[in-house]
């Protein structure tokens, strides 16, 4: 049975067809792929960020740290000093109350409009330029700033205005004088020649002068001002030699900590240079070496992919996406101006690639991927490296388990919903494990968690049908979306063959339970089925279960004339699928459900006619053309539809006569050679055989007869007859 299973080892992965073009097989195109992945490869590794310790603010170091080169720091306390004391010497800003000075003014009013006398003063002077000078000179109050003549000079020194400011310090707060020089610097910039008469504007500054005010702080002025000269003040930097000591075991992290390890950083990674020979070839045997493993990976657990461009360009496709997503994000990170390496500490994108190599590969695939990528980003990325490794490589193993099950496509929405609830258990975990109950990064771990694999929904539910459509790849989704019976061939089938449909209906279900039972794919071999006699609409009388008890067509045609039609469903099936655009693994199982095998009934026809003599009849006009089953999925189906066929044509279906009936036909197809090119076992091949009958017998157990029910019957003339109703 398994004579070719070195050839066809691997062909039971059916989400991908097997027809191999060009693009497929050329080994020209298999060395342009990797030589493409290796040296993208090797610049992810080369192009590295320099690591160092990352250390959460407020937390205690759990080691010193000593520096690696020379280096200068923003020295952020020391700059804050040097602008403290900077604006020591400033003094305090004062200005006149403005309820105070509107007081005054309505006191001025009052005199001009209650007392008389002031025309003796002022002859010329008329209610309108009084009312005029007045109101400038309220404005010119309003704007009066006092200070001592130190922070004139300062604010002169940097380029501030001086222009409302006098060089003026009150003792006292209330019941101020202020003294006549300030009102003749008033009276000069407020009342120039030509504003108003000399007269009224000397009755008006006289008026005032008089008077007593009420000065206050003006506490935004002060701040201004001190903003303005600490703005000058150049930022101060630190030298720190190599050897120094960074930060002492059991200390508690500072912002100048951080500060100084941001600044080594960047100075080791000036310091290095690229381009030397040492560097170059140490990421180059880096580079090697992890392909090397892959190869070796792959080469041992999954050959077809070393011998399959389309395999292996998805691999490489989906693997550099996720560093290139990966250092994207890095970059933009580590440039932020608000500096969020700090916040977002556990970025994960290793779920994203996992998520999706699970559901267009396998888990297999998928888990080994996953470790891979998460082993290199640790090695390679500017995040803390213990619980960066510890949360990418848990999330993308609950992602890799949960999407094994993947029906639909918005479930990639609950197996992003899992592998978060996994990685808050763990962040909960590494900072109980930390002796910490509670810290500040506790709640922004767990909201950027939440981010990036919500992230990683959007993007897969994206992607995912990009993928499937431009590599051809069918997957447990598409599958579902086979199934919906608005499908055009369904619907036809529904409604030109309703016999067909129902028999595929029910094969369907029975393949997919024996698959089931030995591991093989069951809902392929369920929808796969539904497509499997679509041939059968070119000519659906022609077929018993579309007859519904009518004449039967083959007794107008010879024996041969009716094998041709019989045999051409297939032929008929390919054609239609292809033109419905159905995925080549549903055209491999429409050729290979009846393999090479005979139409049995009619050669036996046939022979009889031509009186039993072989000679006169060639088998070959009575064999499909095949190709014989090469998957087991392939040989479930063949076997189910044969089973299925054969068992409505017993007088009594019970398990006994399914057994003899199975172990005939099996052992028919067997002799036959019909299950030479594929890889089921005998042990799985009994498995099947079982799992069909108990089907079988489970959908066509026997019901109770129900009893008549007798009810009575009144006549015209009032008798009572009996009579049955079910």
């Amino acid at each position: 049975m398994n004579d070719k299973a070195s050839e066809i080892a691997n062909y039971n992965e059916l989400k991908f067809s097997r027809e191999q073009g060009f693009f497929d097989k050329s080994f020209g195109i298999r060395l342009l792929i990797g030589t493409i992945f290796f040296i993208c490869f090797f610049a992810f590794l080369h192009f590295r960020e320099v690591r160092v310790e990352v250390l959460e603010l407020n937390s205690i170091a759990p080691n010193y740290t000593v520096t690696q080169v020379d280096f200068d720091f923003y020295d952020e306390e020391a700059t804050i000093i040097l602008k403290q004391e900077v604006v020591k010497d400033v003094g305090k800003i004062y200005a006149l109350s403005e309820k105070c000075v509107r007081q005054r003014r309505i006191e001025f009013e009052n005199f001009l409009i209650y007392n008389q006398d002031w025309r003796k003063y002022s002859e010329k002077s008329t209610f309108e330029e009084m009312y005029k000078g007045v109101d400038a000179l309220e404005k010119a109050l309003l704007k009066l700033r006092f200070t001592d003549p130190r922070t004139m000079q300062k604010m002169q020194d940097i380029g501030l205005s001086t222009e409302n400011y006098l060089a003026y310090t009150p003792e006292e707060m209330e019941d101020v004088i202020i003294p006549s020089a300030v009102w003749d610097y008033v009276k000069e910039f407020t009342f120039p020649p030509t504003f108003i008469s000399s007269v009224t504007a000397n009755f008006i500054i006289d008026y005032f002068q008089a008077m007593t005010w009420k000065v206050q702080e003006d506490f935004p002025a002060y701040r201004y001002i001190s903003r303005k000269i600490q703005a000058l003040v150049p930022d101060k930097y630190t030298h720190v030699s190599a050897g120094s000591r960074i930060i002492n075991q059991g200390d508690k992290v500072t912002a100048r900590h951080i500060a100084m390890l941001q600044a080594m950083k960047k100075a080791l990674g000036e310091s290095r240079n690229l381009w030397h020979p040492l560097t170059l070839l140490g990421s180059f045997v880096m580079t090697l070496l992890l392909t090397g493993i892959c190869v070796a990976y792959f080469h041992v657990n999954s050959p077809s992919i070393l011998t399959s461009n389309r395999k292996l360009f998805l691999i490489v496709t989906i693997v550099l996406l996720t560093l290139g997503l990966t250092k994207i994000t890095e970059f933009f990170l580590l440039n932020s101006k608000i500096n969020l390496i700090e916040v977002v500490r556990y970025p994960l994108f290793v779920p994203f690639a996992a998520i999706l190599l699970c559901s267009l590969m396998n888990s297999a695939v998928a888990t080994f991927v996953s470790a891979l990528l998460t082993f290199i980003f640790t090695m390679t990325l500017a995040f803390d490296r213990q619980g960066f490794m510890i949360l990418n490589l848990a999330t993308a193993l609950v992602a890799i388990l949960s999407t094994h099950s993947l029906r639909k496509r918005k479930e990639i929405f609950v197996v992003c919903g899992k592998a978060w609830v996994s990685a808050v258990g763990l962040i909960l975990a590494m900072s109980f494990y930390n002796n910490s109950l509670w810290n500040f990064s506790l709640f922004p771990d767990i909201m950027c968690v939440a981010f990036f694999l919500l992230l990683s929904a959007i993007l897969v539910v994206g992607l995912l049908p990009l993928f499937e459509s431009v590599f051809r790849i069918m997957t447990d989704v598409t599958l579902m979306e086979y199934m919906d019976p608005n499908n055009d061939l369904l619907r036809r089938l529904t409604i030109e063959a309703p016999g067909t449909y129902q028999h595929s209906v029910v094969v369907g279900n029975l393949a997919e339970s024996a698959a089931s039972a030995i591991g093989a794919n069951g809902l392929f071999c369920r929808v796969a089925t539904l497509y499997h006699d679509v041939g059968k609409l070119a000519t659906p009388q022609y077929f018993t279960e579309n007859q519904q008890g009518g004449m039967n067509i083959h007794q107008l045609l010879t024996p041969l004339e009716s094998a041709q039609v019989i045999l051409a469903h297939v032929s008929e099936g390919v054609a239609m699928g292809r033109k419905a655009g159905l995925p080549e693994q549903f055209i491999d199982i429409i050729k290979e459900h009846h393999g090479t095998t005979r139409v049995y009934y009619f050669y036996r026809k046939q022979l009889e006619k031509m009186e039993g003599d072989i000679n006169l009849v060639d088998e070959k006009d009575f064999r499909y053309s095949g190709p014989r089953p090469r998957s087991k999925e392939s040989v479930i189906i063949m076997i189910a539809d044969t089973l299925e066929a054969a068992s409505r044509s017993l007088d009594k279906v019970t398990e006994h006569t399914l057994s003899e009936l199975s172990n005939r036909l099996i052992r028919e197809k067997a002799d036959d050679g019909q299950f030479d090119d594929c890889l089921l076992t005998f042990e799985e091949l009994a498995m099947v055989k079982e799992t069909l009958i108990k089907t079988l017998v489970a959908s066509g157990h026997s019901r109770v007869k129900y009893p008549t029910k007798e009810l009575k019957k009144e006549t015209a003339n009032g008798e009572t007859i009996p009579s049955c109703e079910a």
